[in-house]
């Protein structure tokens, strides 16, 4: 009876105890100063970092800045794949004709003789091109002398900054029907080569120039991945008896592998440009048959014929398919334990 009194009292008590004109008290429980105390943190990061990286922001603005301009904005101007476009009436005038492009692309034997071509194309620079600066840079990295090492990348990274027009002429001057190669033949008897004009190998050269012109600069990438890689596993692998073959199978294989499969996506995402400067100075030369592409396909149908609906189709097509090579490379990639360009 006691305890159920003073049990019964208590509240009574306490509303007595109150001041009349005190209103009650608002939930103040852990979570919401947490809350706020989380945010304003997070705010407070977010200015400190900003503060912190405001140098490379700015240093980084132009780039985003053209980024924007020239790549991201133009894709607006996809929409004239779906239009009679014509450039005095403008987006808003011109007529809308669905999927008329498309239509005519697909029924353009041109059209599917210039898709093989760059396919055709891109599979041979990936089995032969791809594989060169790898393993240049790992002869690089096999070199003990200094200014050897630096003389041999100066040479190699030189034709990098030629254009196409001086490569393609350099070429001609030692393959062409009149070129060195071919008078040294015809000097001694022998019949003459013409393999600038020559469609049956338009396509091996074509990657023999890629090669002489950006295989040595595409190391740069690879030679920074085996910088990265400890000197330590080296010395391991040497004292338990690892040769340089296994050496390099063991050891440098597996440390440049991340940076080979970024690299692999990369390519893919670019791999149907195969190179239009160096495709349209060389074109009259083999006939449109071998060497026309998708870039050269959208060029003379859209720059030069004015049919700038199937071009544009071409093109977005081209845009399609090159990001579905990038996501399954990207994906193979995540099979394999590997980031990609992007996690999951």
């Amino acid at each position: 009876m006691t305890v159920n009194a003073a049990a019964q009292s208590r509240p009574a008590e306490s509303l007595q105890d109150r001041p009349a004109h005190s209103p009650p008290h608002k939930k103040t429980g852990p979570h919401n100063k947490a809350g706020k105390t989380s945010r304003a943190a997070r705010a407070k990061s977010f200015v400190t970092r900003l503060r912190q990286d405001s140098p490379l922001l700015v240093m980084t603005a132009p780039a985003v800045l053209v980024l924007l301009l020239f790549t991201y904005i133009p894709l607006l101007g996809s929409v004239v794949a779906f239009m009679d476009y014509v450039p005095f009436l403008g987006f808003t005038q011109s007529q809308w004709v669905g999927w008329d492009n498309f239509t005519s692309l697909f029924q353009d034997d041109l059209f599917w003789g210039a898709l093989r071509n760059t396919f055709e194309i891109t599979f041979l620079q990936l089995l032969l091109f791809f594989p060169v600066p790898i393993l240049i840079a790992v002869l690089f990295n096999s070199v003990a002398m200094p200014a050897v090492k630096s003389f041999v990348q100066s040479v190699i990274y030189l034709p990098h900054f030629l254009s196409w027009v001086i490569i393609v002429a350099l070429f001609q001057q030692m393959l062409g029907g009149g070129g060195i190669i071919s008078r040294i033949l015809v000097t001694h008897g022998m019949s003459g080569i013409g393999i600038m004009s020559d469609p049956s190998t338009f396509q091996l050269l074509l990657t023999s120039q890629a090669i002489w012109k950006d295989a040595g600069w595409g190391t740069i990438v690879f030679l920074a991945a085996i910088a990265a890689i400890d000197a330590q596993l080296y010395e391991s692998a040497a004292i338990d008896g690892a040769g340089a073959l296994r050496r390099f199978w063991h050891v440098t294989l597996p440390g440049m592998r991340p940076i080979i499969i970024l690299m692999l996506i990369l390519r893919l995402g670019d791999a149907l440009t195969v190179g239009f400067e160096q495709i349209l100075l060389q074109r009259d030369a083999v006939g449109p048959g071998a060497a026309e592409v998708i870039d050269t396909y959208v060029y003379f149908n859209g720059v030069q014929d004015g049919n700038w609906g199937v071009a544009t189709a071409a093109g977005l097509l081209k845009g399609v398919v090159s990001l579905a090579l990038v996501l399954a490379a990207n994906k193979l990639a995540h099979r394999f334990g590997e980031e990609g360009i992007y996690r999951r």
